[in-house]
């Protein structure tokens, strides 16, 4: 602005040097490109482009220390035969046992001790029994399930009998369904159909074992133990054909959903008579429970993104 010489009784306007108007010119070039109410402030306006914001990491989806357990399943997980002659016994389940011989999953991950474990397997269960223990476990609100099924559907009295692959994966889907609509953020541990021809092969070497198994255990495989004919080895290969095709049923229908994972190192294990229960020579005894229970917790464990 001007100065105002009021000495000389009327305002008389100094004349602008060069600095002063290079002065004002500069200030109000400043003005104009200031962040004054109404002005744009966006980086364009601006001349210039702010640093990409860094993206919000993605959100977690598997838990890898859930903090309760609900298993389902079959005899395997209700501990058949792991303690005494033709019973279940659940504190040596492999899921959610107490005995320490085991060390059950539940006993690795549940940290806020007894009640937050629950096992609804039963003994003789076929994949058709599934729903059923599912309606049993929802109330629960398990932060895992776990389920180990699918044996007795090929363990029949003779081949033909077995469960068909359609019929076992479409009970498998419903299942899933199921459990995923009453509990939208539970994780489900599934674990592969064991191998029943190792089994087959690991327990005929055993005399006593072999004699349990002629009042019936898993007729379609383990029927004339000894037979070594063309007919026996067929029929022994399709059981074991149609247990490895549960198994891609169980893996592709897990792979659906995010929060389920499918563990085929139970079928892979390359079991013993040891892991054997020493009264039937057919279920896992102890030892294979806590075989069981390892692979489990491996699986359940495993940081996202590595397979």
């Amino acid at each position: 602005m001007a100065k105002i010489d009021w000495a000389a009784g009327r305002p008389r306007r100094r004349p602008v040097t060069l600095p002063a108007a290079l002065a004002a010119a500069l200030l109000l070039t400043a003005t104009a490109c200031g962040s004054g109410s109404g002005d744009d402030n966006s980086p364009g306006a601006r001349g210039r482009t702010e640093p990409a914001r860094p993206h919000a990491s993605p959100t977690r989806v598997w838990d890898t220390r859930p903090d309760s357990v609900a298993a389902l399943g079959d005899s395997i997980t209700a501990g058949f035969d792991a303690c005494g002659l033709l019973a279940d016994c659940t504190s040596a389940s492999w899921a959610t046992g107490t005995d320490p011989a085991v060390r059950s999953l539940a006993s690795r991950l549940v940290t806020k001790g007894s009640g937050h474990a629950w096992n609804y397997a039963r003994t003789g269960a076929l994949m058709a029994d599934l729903p059923r223990q599912i309606d049993r476990a929802v109330p629960h609100k398990p932060e895992l399930v776990t389920i180990l099924i699918g044996a007795n559907d090929a363990c029949r009295n003779n081949a033909s009998a077995m469960t068909s692959t359609a019929e076992f994966r479409a009970g498998f889907r419903t299942s899933l369904q199921k459990l995923r609509q009453a509990l939208p953020k539970t994780q489900i541990y599934v674990a592969a159909v064991p191998d029943l021809m190792r089994l087959w092969s690991q327990g005929r070497e055993n005399p006593v074992g072999k004699q349990i198994w002629r009042l019936g255990i898993c007729q379609s495989m383990l029927r004339g133990a000894d037979d070594l004919s063309p007919a026996a080895d067929a029929r022994r290969v399709a059981v074991r054909d149609q247990v490895e095709a549960y198994n891609k049923a169980l893996r592709e229908e897990c792979e659906k959903d995010r929060r389920c994972r499918f563990d085929q190192a139970v079928f892979d294990y390359r079991f013993t008579g040891r892991e054997l229960s020493e009264w039937d020579w057919f279920h896992p005894s102890k030892r294979g429970q806590r075989e069981l229970a390892e692979m489990a917790y491996r699986t359940v464990t495993r940081p996202e993104g590595r397979g």
